[in-house]
């Protein structure tokens, strides 16, 4: 799988995430103002991410791309739009969890 179909799953997916963020919780048909703002920073993060094809899941991922105020956004958007992507998509949910590198434990 190559570095450029990595990336464009990841903004698939962190795209449908904002959407389904967007319409349950501000209620709009479309994307409001602020949830298109954070989708165009996410989408910037993807193609400048250095990691490219060894890229895991933000959760997991050592270097912070994002700003504060930003991360604290995605963040909220993953959180809410994570245990829903299995019923509203389940095949990009699927790929999701199988490509990403599991979670390694920290031992202190």
């Amino acid at each position: 799988m190559g570095i450029i179909v990595t990336i464009a799953r990841e903004k698939k997916t962190v795209a449908f995430m904002i959407k389904l963020y967007c319409k349950n919780k501000h209620q709009k048909r479309g994307l409001c103002a602020d949830c298109v703002q954070l989708a165009n920073y996410a989408e910037s993060r993807l193609d400048k991410c250095i990691l490219g094809r060894n890229k895991p899941k933000c959760a997991d991922c050592h270097i912070h791309c994002y700003a504060a105020p930003m991360r604290d956004k995605i963040r909220d958007v993953m959180r809410f739009s994570g245990p829903r992507m299995a019923i509203r998509h389940p095949l990009l949910s699927m790929w999701h969890l199988m490509t990403a590198p599991v979670r390694q434990k920290r031992i202190a």
